[in-house]
């Protein structure tokens, strides 16, 4: 059973398992990006406080020149994390919207 089987048998028996999407969506990075981005999306829309979302999604954007979006998202994850005390998390958004801006 391939990785990407295995995600999808975690998730059809768990469809709310956050993270299981999550790995699924970075999977999905290698071979199928639309699959990957709507993945991103589903877990930006109906898992908002899933903050580990937040920077891949952006940097989707970034990578596919949706700089807009991208900073959106980014934003976004700051102000969670920021909310929810994950600092290094914060770090990391805040450093790569830096590094989006002055680029």
């Amino acid at each position: 059973m391939s990785r990407i089987e295995q995600l999808l048998a975690f998730i059809q028996e768990d469809p709310a398992d956050t993270f299981s999407i999550y790995a699924l969506a970075h999977e999905y990075l290698k071979s199928d990006r639309s699959k990957a981005w709507a993945l991103f999306e589903q877990l930006l829309r109906d898992y908002p406080s899933y903050d580990a979302t937040y920077y891949h999604a952006a940097k989707f954007q970034q990578e596919e020149g949706n700089i807009d979006l991208a900073e959106k998202i980014y934003r976004d994850g700051i102000a969670l994390t920021s909310q929810n005390g994950n600092t290094k998390a914060h770090r990391e958004l805040k450093s790569a919207l830096e590094e989006m801006l002055f680029e």
